[in-house]
């Protein structure tokens, strides 16, 4: 049985990963986490310069999830390469860096920093607010997102993956801009955009008023999404939304997914990742897979 699996040229030595913004840069999680055991780790997001992020309060509990509206705070990118890669260097895994920025320029920025930094993959976050075009996030416009894929391929090293925001009609037609601007493997979902009303203090229960909706709420949304774009699309994907046992592993790649993100589900039970990894492992002997490639996408 060989749970490896290949994104755009990096093995992994399983598709279990952590999902951006979840697990810091896995430094407060290897307490918990034997990080060695995971196919991959996706820091939080990193800008050009450190990012505040938004006014406090900014998470809140939901039903079957939870909402934030971190907004992005992160040390820049000089910490990080200082600070965080040497730390994730120790283990054997394969390192993801998760890159935001408020416009084209700053993404490119952190982009061509990294190019000779030892991480094996970009992921692209599209989700952040284009200061430019209004604050409206690059990945609602499908324009946007095949111009922003073709000016990061420019500078870019390693292979990128171009994270799809949810918060659009179609996330095929985003999907497709992506691969037709260059990207090498899509990740989704994002957070879906949601709102919570403390009726007792009779406000907003996030002081941006709204936020990112994820957890276990979410997981059937993504796993349609990533079934459609996984049928509109020739490059891998991660799928991530909801993820929190081997089970929802299991459906998004029977859905098309060649890897998954977990997140949320980090916050309740640290050891998930892990869970997860074994669960897949014994589904694959129960059901005969002898590889992740003969179940992903094999539900049409």
């Amino acid at each position: 049985m060989n749970t490896t699996v290949n994104l755009a040229g990096v093995e992994l030595k399983n598709p279990v990963m952590t999902a951006s913004g979840t697990f810091g840069s896995g430094e407060e999680y290897s307490e918990f986490v034997d990080l060695n055991r995971l196919g991959a780790v996706v820091t939080k997001g990193v800008a050009n310069v450190p990012w505040p992020g938004n006014p406090t309060p900014r998470i809140a509990e939901t039903y079957g999830g939870m909402m934030n509206a971190i907004g992005l705070q992160n040390p820049g990118i000089d910490v990080f390469c200082e600070r965080d890669i040497p730390f994730l260097k120790k283990f054997d895994t394969k390192i993801i860096v998760n890159v935001c920025g408020k416009s084209t320029e700053e993404y490119c920025e952190v982009v061509e920093r990294l190019a000779d930094e030892p991480v094996d993959m970009l992921e692209i976050n599209i989700s952040c607010p284009n200061v430019k075009e209004g604050g409206i996030a690059f990945g609602q416009n499908p324009k946007a997102v095949e111009d922003i894929t073709r000016e990061v391929k420019k500078y870019a090293k390693q292979p990128v993956i171009m994270k799809l925001s949810p918060n659009v009609t179609d996330i095929t037609e985003t999907a497709k801009a992506a691969e037709a601007g260059g990207a090498d493997v899509l990740s989704l979902i994002n957070t879906l955009t949601g709102m919570k009303i403390d009726i007792h203090r009779q406000t907003f229960a996030i002081a941006n008023k709204t936020g990112g909706l994820s957890g276990p709420a979410v997981k059937p949304v993504a796993v349609r999404m990533v079934y459609q774009v996984a049928n509109a699309v020739k490059v891998p994907i991660i799928g991530m939304g909801g993820i929190s046992t081997y089970e929802d592993a299991v459906e998004f790649i029977l859905a098309g997914a060649s890897a998954v993100s977990v997140g949320t589900a980090n916050f309740f039970n640290p050891a998930a990742t892990m869970e997860i990894v074994e669960g897949i492992e014994k589904y694959m002997e129960r059901y005969h897979f002898e590889n992740i490639q003969d179940m992903t996408g094999i539900v049409k």
